[in-house]
């Protein structure tokens, strides 16, 4: 699995520049081809974060207590663990907290609060456009 992983990640991305090179014969050709390369790539994020609101609409429309709390039990569940161990990885007598740990959290932090905050915002700027 995993050199499937690279393959389609890095390997294939490397094949497509090459056989761009190999087709391509002026620097604008070159610029042209990549700006376009981007662009697709920028199209299937959009469509691939869209599919996820679909299913997370989904998934709040069902009667199934599961499928409306899965993300949120997991995100306690994981945060519960990761802080457990690491409050207690090797802290017997003095507590101190492995400096490993800290660029974790406030990667975590950020994400968490970025992801809140600006959620929410996007939430209420499209429930506002829909109404008008």
């Amino acid at each position: 699995m995993k050199k499937i992983l690279q393959w389609l990640s890095g390997g294939v991305i490397k094949e497509i520049g090459n056989v761009i090179d190999k087709l391509t014969t002026t620097d604008e050709e070159r610029l042209e081809v990549k700006k376009q390369i981007q662009q697709i790539l920028e199209d299937a994020d959009t469509k691939a974060q869209l599919e996820v609101s679909k299913r997370w609409e989904a998934d709040m429309k069902s009667d199934s207590f599961l499928s409306k709390n899965i993300r949120p039990m997991i995100l306690i569940y994981l945060t519960v663990i990761f802080t457990s161990l690491a409050f207690f990885d090797g802290n017997i007598g003095e507590f101190e907290l492995a400096k490993e740990y800290i660029p974790i959290f406030q990667t975590l932090l950020v994400t968490v609060y970025g992801a809140y905050f600006v959620g929410r915002t996007w939430e209420k700027a499209k429930s506002i456009t829909n109404n008008k």
